[in-house]
């Protein structure tokens, strides 16, 4: 594990999503990158610090679905941070700043396994108190905190945000529309195969309703693109055989197996994850607390942000608080 500390100041953010939150001054939180290895590859970070807190707790973050560190997480580290609270945010395995190939490669398995070694830096990692760690996921990754914390003692408590849960619901539904499927599954298989010689085949990550790409739902497109810095070499593609895991992937079924107090929040308009998805999830859950809010998928990050990260530091003040 290497660390390089970056002086405290912030550019204006490129992202059009970020640019109309309220942003601490730079003044109450440090950063340093970090970088840690993960089964042989090198994943990158960033570790935001409160300014003039000692140890605090730490909260673990990746994005979701496609995304990289450097989108809208920001946001949530500096508030976190501010609040007396690191935060360790971090690029997935082919994503980002991080190795991997191929780019944008999104494997369950891979991911939560990043999730595991990043846990490790942190314990490696002398500025922070990894005992008291808690994990952060929005979307795909929101199931990932949930399966890593059905399977790890050391975690304090889990944040998981718009979770997906359930591959077989996401199925189901699936299923509706008979020509998207098979046009999916042919992607998917295409992909899986020809990945083998060198030849795999990618998919667009997000686009309008009624056009081929993962996610369709009304105003994601806009959504995720506006949280995508300018400047940075982002595409949206990513290899097909993303829609050959999704069904097999059901971080709901070991849900009852997470022994740390968890928040699940759901959104009521959320066309992406819709809500009994996470709410299956928190009734599992022996402690956990289920919040669902007149929010859709991206809107967690703009207009109800305020909302979400108020829910989020409570959470985090009565389960790790830096005073106690």
């Amino acid at each position: 594990m290497s660390e390089s500390a970056r002086p405290r100041g912030r550019r204006r953010p490129n992202a059009r999503a970020q640019q109309t939150l309220r942003r601490p001054t730079p003044e109450t939180y440090s950063t340093r990158t970090i970088e840690f290895d993960s089964d042989g590859e090198t994943c990158v970070g960033t570790l935001y610090l409160p300014a003039d807190i000692d140890t605090p707790p730490v909260v673990v973050m990746a994005p979701g679905l496609g995304m990289w560190r450097s989108f809208v997480l920001p946001a949530v580290a500096e508030r976190f941070a501010t609040g007396g609270f690191a935060a360790f945010v971090f690029d997935f395995r082919h994503h980002g700043d991080s190795e991997g190939e191929p780019r944008q490669l999104a494997e369950p398995e891979k991911q939560i396994a990043d999730y595991e070694a990043a846990i490790e830096a942190m314990i490696d990692t002398d500025a922070v108190d990894s005992n008291r760690l808690v994990l952060w996921g929005y979307s795909f990754s929101g199931g990932h905190v949930l399966s890593v914390a059905a399977d790890e003692f050391r975690i304090a408590g889990v944040i998981a945000t718009a979770p997906f849960v359930d591959g077989r619901q996401e199925l189901r539904r699936s299923l509706r529309q008979p020509k998207r499927f098979l046009k999916s599954t042919l992607a998917g298989l295409r992909d899986a195969v020809g990945s083998k010689i060198g030849r795999g085949h990618d998919v667009q990550l997000v686009d309008e309703p009624g056009e081929f790409a993962v996610l369709t739902a009304p105003g994601a497109r806009r959504a995720i693109l506006d949280a995508v810095d300018r400047d940075s070499d982002w595409v949206n593609r990513l290899p097909a055989r993303i829609f050959l895991t999704l069904p097999g992937y059901r971080p709901i079924t070991t849900a009852d197996e997470i022994r740390c107090p968890a928040l699940v929040i759901g959104g009521s308009q959320d066309q992406i994850v819709p809500a009994e998805g996470p709410a299956a999830a928190a009734d599992r859950i022996p402690e956990s607390t289920y919040i669902e809010l007149p929010a859709d998928h991206m809107s967690v990050f703009d207009a109800d942000f305020e909302t979400v990260v108020g829910h989020q530091l409570t959470f985090l003040q009565s389960t790790v608080d830096h005073r106690q």
